[in-house]
């Protein structure tokens, strides 16, 4: 690839790489600064590099990485020590909204918990490649992630409304237990009786028709949902499952009590054009 061509194709990964470098350092101009070393070191590399979006992505987060450890005080624990980085040419496919609000628990977050947080939980990174950016396993970097959620859901907080917490913080939960293959969590977030219903447009590619009892719904989310993103369906905060950037189908949370009691799969195109993606810990729509 000529100077030049590299020059173009590191510039279309710079929105991506400063929203991810935002996210993990909370600061704009930080993120600026490492997206800018982050070019210096690929003008600089002579390695033959497979897959460009995933070289970046690992070269940016170990700088946000080193950056959090020199501001913030990493204890010792029992996450397992560091194993094979792998190639960080492996092809990285990243989700263009994120999830649960990370600056607002910032200080909580170790800098190994935070970076295996936002790859993962916000920008839906697999354990594998998350593993390598941290130098750990991926058995650690799913611990170091259930450690960073943990601390996000206490951080949130519960609503005003008699302790319970707000029906965005129950999806949203929901969610995360999903992505990481957290069973028991799920069944603790689901209602008894809870219910999975399609509409006829969503069953029609390939969604069930209905599963009834919160074992069968959880077991049916059970380490899925690695694509579903937080948006309000219809102004209630939900789900939707993107293909390639584009709304495919709508998880319609129904939430009673702090519970979900039902989601329906919805996919009529009136409602997805709607959708609003929400940002990180809106808990109304904006337009």
């Amino acid at each position: 690839m000529s100077e030049t061509d590299t020059t173009a194709a590191f510039e279309a990964q710079r929105p991506r790489l400063v929203g991810l470098a935002t996210r993990m350092l909370g600061d704009a101009a930080e993120a600026q600064d490492v997206v800018q070393q982050a070019w210096l070191r690929l003008h600089a590399t002579t390695a033959d590099i497979e897959s460009l979006p995933a070289w970046l992505t690992t070269v940016t987060s170990r700088l946000c990485l080193d950056r959090l450890r020199a501001r913030i005080p990493e204890p010792v624990d029992d996450i397992d020590p560091a194993v094979d980085a792998g190639d960080p040419t492996d092809d990285v496919v990243l989700a263009e909204s994120v999830g649960l609000a990370l600056q607002v628990v910032l200080d909580r977050l170790t800098p190994r918990e935070r970076v295996a947080f936002v790859l993962h939980d916000s920008f839906g990174l697999d354990f594998d490649l998350t593993a390598r950016v941290l130098d750990a396993s991926p058995a650690a970097a799913r611990k170091l992630a259930s450690r960073a959620r943990g601390k996000v859901s206490l951080a949130a907080g519960p609503d005003d409304d008699g302790g319970r917490p707000a029906d965005w913080q129950v999806v949203d939960a929901f969610l995360a237990a999903a992505k990481g293959g957290e069973l028991a969590r799920l069944l603790e977030l689901l209602a008894p009786d809870a219910v999975i219903a399609g509409d006829e447009a969503a069953v029609a590619i390939g969604t069930p028709t209905r599963i009834a009892g919160r074992a069968q719904v959880a077991d049916f989310f059970d380490g899925a949902a690695a694509t579903a993103f937080p948006v309000f369906v219809a102004g209630r905060p939900g789900a939707a499952w993107f293909d390639r950037g584009v709304a495919r189908v709508a998880f319609d949370f129904t939430v009673t009590d702090g519970l979900v009691r039902r989601i329906d799969f919805r996919a009529e195109p009136g409602l997805l054009a709607q959708l609003v993606k929400r940002a990180d810990g809106a808990v109304k729509p904006t337009r």
